[in-house]
């Protein structure tokens, strides 16, 4: 546990929203929240489970149904929203609407906070500006319109904004949505290295599962039935937390390899013999394809491993790829 004081702190919240003038929606409560200086947390959750209405709460952009946030030890709905800005810095999904700024002014904005009435940067103020655009690797396109840029550049975009902004706390409502595969391995990482690098406290809400439990110091998980779990990564994927918040028929999450699976193991028995990254594949395949692997099976499938050379045995036959033996277990089983 953490023995320093935290950055932001929820204590017995109930979060949630008006259905009507007397009526009130509790989605998860009371909750007793911290986020601590060099941490990066993961909010996840199924959709509809409330997982951004709890980021606009603890952003002060939404009232609790009850309990308090506190950043710096005061109330975050009290704070003057220049102070606020001084303490949190926020990050929301979509494209921002920037009319025909530049990457360079957009991020610059970040430093509002700070400048006179006039909004005049002084040289530490740039030097913070040239920092946060080296440091998101968005110099390149400093000067090319907000328009003009991908998903992905502008996504980096507002993040150095935030990091201008220079606060303690930097919360991402889905910051990965809308990213290719190779961009939002990025930003984590991104993001995982700044929170060590710089002493802040990130957390961020995503569907990418896979990559926040390899990226997250703590995660919070949040149910649709109110359920509300904090955690190691490692911790609530052992004792079933995460598989039991993800469920659903027909695909299940595999403690053991990190993965969701989405075909089940049934069907036409087989044995696999072989071991490492090419049982896994072998398996992955043989599922796909309606088998069900078994130690039980009688007909089995030989993994050989020499050197770098990988094949596969059956009935006799040998195959130099998976390809190829998945074709003869159609044939031999009458699979079209």
């Amino acid at each position: 546990m953490n023995s320093t004081a935290p950055l932001l702190k929820a204590s017995r919240l109930h979060i949630g929203y008006n259905k009507g003038k007397k009526e009130e929606k509790v989605l998860a409560g009371p909750l007793e929240l911290a986020i601590h200086a060099g941490q990066l947390i993961c909010l996840l959750g199924p959709n509809g489970a409330g997982k951004s209405t709890l980021i606009r709460t603890l952003a002060g952009l939404q009232p609790a149904i009850s309990g308090t946030v506190e950043t710096g030890g005061k109330n975050i709905n009290r704070l003057h929203p220049k102070e606020r800005a001084k303490r949190l810095s926020m990050v929301l999904t979509g494209r921002v609407e920037a009319g025909n700024l530049n990457a360079y002014s957009v991020i610059a904005l970040g430093r509002f906070p700070y400048t006179n009435w006039l909004g005049a940067m002084q040289p530490d103020d740039l030097k913070i500006v040239q920092w946060a655009m080296q440091t998101t690797d968005t110099t390149s396109y400093a000067d090319r319109k907000m328009i003009e840029l991908s998903d992905g550049e502008s996504q980096k975009v507002m993040l150095a904004r935030a990091l201008v902004q220079d606060t303690p706390v930097i919360i991402l409502d889905e910051p990965t949505a809308h990213l290719d595969l190779p961009n939002r391995i990025s930003l984590m990482r991104l993001l995982h290295q700044l929170a060590k690098a710089t002493g802040k406290g990130i957390l961020l809400s995503t569907h990418d599962l896979d990559l926040a439990l390899q990226s997250a110091d703590e995660v919070w998980l949040q149910r649709n039935d109110g359920q509300f779990t904090i955690g190691a990564p490692e911790d609530i994927v052992l004792n079933g937390t995460f598989e039991a918040a993800f469920h659903k028929e027909g695909f299940a999450f595999d403690k053991n390899s990190g993965t969701f699976i989405i075909h089940n193991n049934v069907g036409k028995p087989i044995r696999l013999e072989g071991e490492g990254a090419a049982f896994f594949w072998t398996k992955r395949a043989l599922l796909r394809e309606g088998f069900a692997v078994t130690d039980e099976a009688a007909a089995g499938i030989q993994i050989i491993e020499s050197g770098n050379t990988l094949q596969w045995k059956y009935n006799n036959e040998t195959h130099n790829t998976i390809a190829a033996l998945l074709a003869q277990l159609r044939t031999h089983y009458g699979i079209h």
